[in-house]
């Protein structure tokens, strides 16, 4: 229950999303990506495949045009000295003499062409397989069989699955096992070759496949939708929680680097209150300040989960704690308008660890269809929008004056709910005021209800009162007396009773 003049009325929102704006661009009906160029994770895959394809040609032509030129400088190399035409320099003489200087400019030109090539040539092999001796052999051996030892956290989701593919049928198990095994295997023996977007699109690969397989294949034969999304999830979760320890935030990539500057930006925009937002809550509330707390927790908690779908289960229920949030805060149903606001505050109350590793995890390794549409789809996309927010957060976003925003940034200037420090005492001391408001408000209605209560019991006592009385009034008791004669049971025989024998008399026996 929040006290009367705590808080100012929040402002109107200071910018709106409407839901058309986080669909995909290309108009396919999904939600889209910040991290893909507005795109969903079907059309960004199309896109990054053609610019693949796009990218491996080019690199093909270089490399065809530097071999084509390297053989014509080879064979022009190998012509006889004499055949070969000599440019001469004028001498001081007016003769023509050779030109030495640029036979040099030459040769250093044909051995840089030949460095370049080499190069190159280094660069296309290392994608090629190379024959293994017996002893490099034996230590990649050796090597993998320590990296298969398994972590905890993989050991428990296997048991996991396993107990889970136990409640299937034998036949659907073991096809389901055995492809998730050979996956793991495969992209752990070539892990070292592959980049992480190739691992990414092997795994969204097998996503489809598998899907395919269970919607045709003979085995998966009577398998629901419902069953179908079961399989799905459970092999996401296993798969992913195995992968974790390699491809989340991979040395390869600058996922570290990003994690860095969003924690220090947001660190930067401290004194960011939920009015300069437009966020509708009322943080003084102890029921709103407990959702609060809840709500950070889950999005501090995503970082500890293994599998994208753990970690979209803590942004789900973030976010519909959210809506708890502002309905507690205004006491209507909150709006899209009014979320996103509440959504933004909270990250920058919270700043979770590793917050775009996790963003960059889900994207590449969660299963297209959760991301595209639905409710986690919807919440996933708000989540990405409220991070790109937070990054090109300035003076205009917040309604403030560059010279406003620039104080604030420095330290120099404090909003104003800042400049009444609320320190835990004081908040306690606030929540306890509001709990004896609440429990007054209790009371009073107690004791409101005890005495209706006790008038009613006192009208229902006279209306029986009265009903007795009229009853007795109306019919008085009477006494009749009646005479009482000697009865003989032995006279009172009738016809049916004659043939019945002499009642027995006691006798005396000496």
């Amino acid at each position: 229950m929040s006290l009367p003049g705590f808080r100012r009325k929040p402002k109107k929102p200071v910018f709106h999303v409407d839901e058309k704006e986080l669909l995909c661009k290309n108009g396919c009906g999904f939600y889209g990506n910040v991290a893909w160029q507005g795109l969903c994770s079907k059309c960004w895959r199309e896109v990054s495949q053609k610019q693949r394809e796009a990218q491996i040609q080019s690199d093909e032509k270089l490399a065809r045009e530097i071999y084509e030129k390297e053989e014509a400088l080879a064979a022009r190399s190998r012509l006889p000295q004499s055949s070969q035409p000599e440019e001469q320099l004028p001498s001081e003489d007016g003769t023509q003499q050779m030109g030495v200087g640029f036979e040099k400019f030459e040769g250093r030109q044909q051995n840089r062409n030949r460095a370049t090539s080499k190069s190159l040539k280094t660069i296309l092999s290392r994608s090629r397989p190379v024959k293994e001796t017996a002893d490099q052999l034996s230590e990649n051996q050796s090597h993998r069989k320590v990296k298969r030892q398994l972590s905890t956290e993989s050991r428990q989701a296997k048991s996991r699955f396993v107990e889970y593919l136990r409640r299937l049928n034998r036949n659907m198990a073991e096809d389901i096992y055995k492809q998730c095994t050979e996956l793991v295997e495969k992209i752990e023996q070539f892990q070292e070759r592959l980049s992480i977007d190739q691992v990414a699109g092997k795994v969204q690969d097998f996503y489809a496949e598998m899907g395919d397989r269970i919607a045709s294949h003979h085995i998966y034969q009577g398998v629901t939708t419902n069953q179908q999304s079961s399989i799905m999830d459970h092999m996401e979760k296993y798969l992913m929680t195995r992968l974790h320890r390699d491809f989340f935030s991979p040395a390869d990539t600058d996922d570290e680097q990003k994690d860095l500057a969003i924690q220090n930006r947001i660190r930067k925009l401290h004194w960011v209150t939920e009015d300069m937002l437009g966020a509708a809550i009322e943080e003084r509330s102890v029921a709103v300040s407990q959702l609060i707390v809840q709500a950070q927790t889950e999005l501090i908690e995503m970082n500890a989960k293994k599998a994208p779908i753990d970690k979209l289960g803590c942004v789900s229920r973030c976010c519909k704690i959210i809506f708890q949030i502002v309905q507690a805060s205004q006491g209507i149903p909150a709006g899209a308008d009014d979320f996103l606001p509440v959504l933004i505050y909270l990250i920058l109350k919270a700043n979770p660890p590793q917050l775009h590793s996790n963003i960059q995890f889900i994207s590449r390794f969660s299963s297209p269809s959760r991301l595209q549409s639905g409710e986690v789809g919807y919440f996933f996309t708000n989540l990405t929008c409220s991070i790109m927010f937070v990054e090109n957060l300035d003076a205009k976003s917040l309604s403030l004056t560059q010279e406003e925003y620039d104080d604030y940034m420095s330290g120099k200037l404090q909003p104003a709910q800042a400049a009444e420090p609320i320190c835990e005492g004081l908040f306690m001391m606030y929540n306890n005021i509001s709990a004896l408001e609440d429990l007054r408000r209790r009371q009073e209605n107690l004791m409101k209800n005890a005495r209706e209560f006790s008038r009613e019991m006192e009208a229902w006592k006279q209306k029986v009162t009265n009903q007795i009385e009229d009853a007795i009034s109306s019919k008085p008791l009477v006494k009749k007396r009646y005479s009482k004669q000697p009865v003989n049971i032995d006279n009172d025989v009738g016809e049916e009773m004659k043939g019945l024998p002499v009642p027995m008399e006691p006798q005396k026996v000496n």
